[in-house]
């Protein structure tokens, strides 16, 4: 999906592409901070204790989107900051991109890295040893893996979105909504390996922040429908 994405709507303007990598290396680096702090956690604590330890793995897991979605902040503002730039630099005194726009590519950069980072640990996983469900465990762990990092793709590409428009339009409300969501979906993971209970819920959030996201852009069901039906 992210590369889709990248294809049909980023590849062709280099100011997209580069708002793209700035937003990858923002979420890089928000995951790099998370995973020192889980692992110096981790380090401090009884290794022997299960239940401490599913303990720290929650709340690194819950600490990761906080980050997460601070670093999405500050990426808002760090591109507030340049669309200014862009109008001051602009004969017309008018940017070459929007807000909007922004947030869609950031969006999608949040979920490019989220997802490569995501494949990543299921080929790593894929590497061995062991086969997946020799031991009664369900054999569905790489298909539903693929199926949760492009959920997380799409999610974090409307997120952008929601969250750009709440920091833009001073609605608070959004942020929150985009935090709590995002901790739902990470919350859910704890549910595997039923599997059924982390994918239907994640994917009926992406269908409602889609509508969301949607509506918020600009669209209409009127200017849906002409697209499913091939009208201008």
């Amino acid at each position: 999906p992210a590369f889709s994405l990248f294809i049909f709507t980023i590849a062709r303007d280099p100011l997209r592409i580069i708002i793209l990598i700035a937003g990858a290396f923002f979420w890089l680096v928000s995951l790099l901070l998370s995973s020192l702090i889980w692992f110096i956690a981790v380090k401090a604590s009884d290794p022997q204790d299960e239940q401490l330890q599913r303990g720290l793995l929650i709340f690194g897991v819950m600490f990761s989107v906080l980050l997460q979605e601070a670093f999405r902040f500050l990426y808002y503002k760090l591109l507030r900051k340049a669309i200014e730039g862009l109008v001051a630099l602009s004969e017309d005194g008018c940017s070459p991109i929007s807000i909007q726009q922004m947030a869609y590519v950031a969006g999608v950069g949040f979920g490019l890295m989220s997802g490569a980072f995501s494949m990543i640990n299921l080929l790593a996983d894929a590497l061995g040893p062991g086969t997946v469900g020799i031991h009664g465990d369900s054999q569905l762990y790489f298909l539903t893996s693929a199926f949760m990092t492009m959920v997380l793709i799409f999610l974090h590409t409307f997120w952008g979105i929601l969250f750009f428009h709440g920091c833009e339009h001073r609605r608070w409300w959004e942020i929150v909504a985009v935090v709590i969501m995002h901790l739902t979906v990470s919350g859910l993971s704890f549910c595997n390996p039923l599997y059924v209970g982390s994918l239907v819920p994640s994917y009926l959030l992406m269908v409602a922040a889609a509508a969301w996201a949607y509506l918020l852009s600009g669209g209409s069901a009127q200017n849906l429908r002409r697209f499913l039906l091939c009208k201008c």
